[in-house]
């Protein structure tokens, strides 16, 4: 019997074997990526990010996710580089920060980062003079007020898109990483977006979308050029969370809350160049990557003309 079984896989042509084996190959690739996936998501330790330095500086801190950042980080006992526009914003965050946490310093610095971009690269510089700055979270950032056309942009728009966007998180970015590089460790954190990192095209938000992309490659570029001198730098790219900027109301399966996406965010700093640390965004991710782009660029097409609709006629009835 053992013998006839030998005969009869012998007998079989090669490509058959061939076929069996990428099979398998597929399968343990496949069976690789969930473990891996398991592990970053809900085993694998987060980092001290006391050992990069006592100051975090993160960047538009009064709201949504930037918020959630502050607290967080001064809930691991770093202390704080507070960056935004609004003065009294700034305060209040910070007064609620020591309220909670009564050993945290906290520095304000007021940069509008539409407007004296330059002068505020001064202040930051100023503040961070003499402190290690271990973490940076490049937080602020500028989005369509809904979605629209590229020729419905106007210039005001579309230069705060680039210089807050882009010029204002490559700028701060280059001033802290100077201070790493001289104590040869820090951890830099760039918010990315769904938008550009998800969708194969994103019609309707194209220059916002061409920001972000930007922030994915310049995160990917340095983390390269600075991961052999301690320095660790990475883009999350978080999909649907309620902010004022997302105009989302409440938090679902799929919608994070800023608290919850901040506490998984947290555990990935330090980690690979680029993430979606909440983890039912990466589902919906491999879900989207999966799909033919087509069918996705169809789906979002559709969603963004609702929005733009939605949008134009919060603007008409304003105006009336």
């Amino acid at each position: 019997m053992d013998f006839s079984l030998t005969q009869n896989l012998e007998s079989q042509p090669l490509w058959i074997f061939l076929l069996l084996a990428l099979a398998f190959l597929s399968l343990l690739k496949s069976s690789f990526k969930i473990l891996k996936w398991v592990f970053v998501n809900f085993l694998r330790p987060a980092k001290n990010l006391k050992k990069y330095g006592s100051w975090a500086l993160v960047t538009g801190p009064t709201d949504g996710i930037g918020k959630a950042f502050a607290f967080q980080l001064a809930g691991k006992g770093l202390n704080l580089v507070l960056v935004g526009r609004n003065l009294a914003k700034l305060n209040d965050v910070s007064d609620s920060i020591r309220a909670k946490f009564e050993q945290t310093q906290i520095k304000i610095v007021v940069v509008d980062f539409c407007c004296d971009l330059d002068h505020g690269i001064e202040r930051i510089k100023e503040a961070i003079d003499g402190l290690d700055v271990g973490v940076l979270i490049n937080n602020v950032g500028v989005c369509y007020p809904y979605a629209r056309f590229f020729h419905e942009v106007d210039d005001k728009l579309l230069c705060d898109l680039i210089k807050v966007n882009v010029e204002g998180t490559t700028k701060v970015t280059h001033v802290v990483l100077s201070g790493m590089i001289k104590r040869k460790k820090g951890a830099i954190v760039n918010i990315g977006s769904g938008i550009a990192g998800v969708m194969p095209s994103s019609p309707f938000y194209a220059l916002y979308a061409a920001t972000k992309a930007y922030i994915d490659q310049f995160s990917r570029c340095i983390y390269v050029e600075y991961k052999k001198s301690g320095i660790d730098v990475q883009c999350q790219v978080p999909l649907n969370v309620v902010t004022k900027m997302s105009t989302l109301e409440r938090p679902s399966f799929f919608v994070a809350s800023t608290h919850d996406y901040v506490r998984a965010a947290i555990r990935h700093i330090g980690y690979e160049p680029q993430c979606t640390p909440y983890w039912p965004h990466s589902l919906f991710w491999a879900f989207v990557k999966i799909l033919p782009e087509y069918v996705v660029e169809s789906y979002w097409l559709g969603v963004c003309h609702t929005i733009r609709k939605k949008g134009q006629l919060k603007d008409s009835s304003k105006n009336e």
